[in-house]
């Protein structure tokens, strides 16, 4: 049985064999919600055709998603990705896309670093910690029991 035929866009009708997609469908290949792809639309990243109520994605739109997941992943901002995925649209030398990408990644690299430094001595105050706590359990257990060695009160007559 044939899969059902999607309405195209101005860009897919000038070629007919171009695929398209619905919201759903790339909802589901990236494992993501409707409701994000439809927060990267308000953002500029993504520009679907609209066929009636229904939103149309072209080839074009698929990539530029991949492309923004792709850049979350690397924890780039929104607005990072936007710029880079218009630099690669933009249809020019690819050199300056690579040179402000390269800066981008970077600039990231640098911040992760300094989380991975931060963590390091966090972890090792953990660490100091644990073996204070250890210490003072077994020199505890070693002592008599504090409740034992007091002396106990009585009441006074008064």
């Amino acid at each position: 049985m044939s899969a059902p035929a999607r309405p195209k866009t101005a860009m897919a009708a000038a070629d007919p064999a171009a695929p398209t997609f619905t919201i759903t469908e790339l909802a589901q290949e990236f494992d993501i919600t409707p409701r994000a792809i439809r927060f990267y639309e308000d953002v500029g990243l993504l520009e679907p055709a609209r066929a009636g109520r229904n939103r149309v994605y072209t080839h074009r739109d698929r990539t530029r998603l991949k492309l923004t997941l792709r850049g979350k992943r690397l924890g780039l901002s929104l607005q990072e990705v936007k710029q880079l995925v218009d630099m690669y649209e933009s249809g020019s030398d690819e050199r300056p896309q690579l040179e402000a990408f390269l800066l981008v990644l970077a600039e990231h690299r640098r911040q992760l670093e300094q989380q991975l430094d931060d963590i390091q001595v966090t972890l090792a105050e953990i660490e100091q910690h644990e073996a204070r706590c250890r210490a003072l359990i077994g020199a505890g257990a070693k002592a008599a029991p504090a409740s034992s060695s007091r002396p106990r009160r009585t009441a006074r007559a008064a």
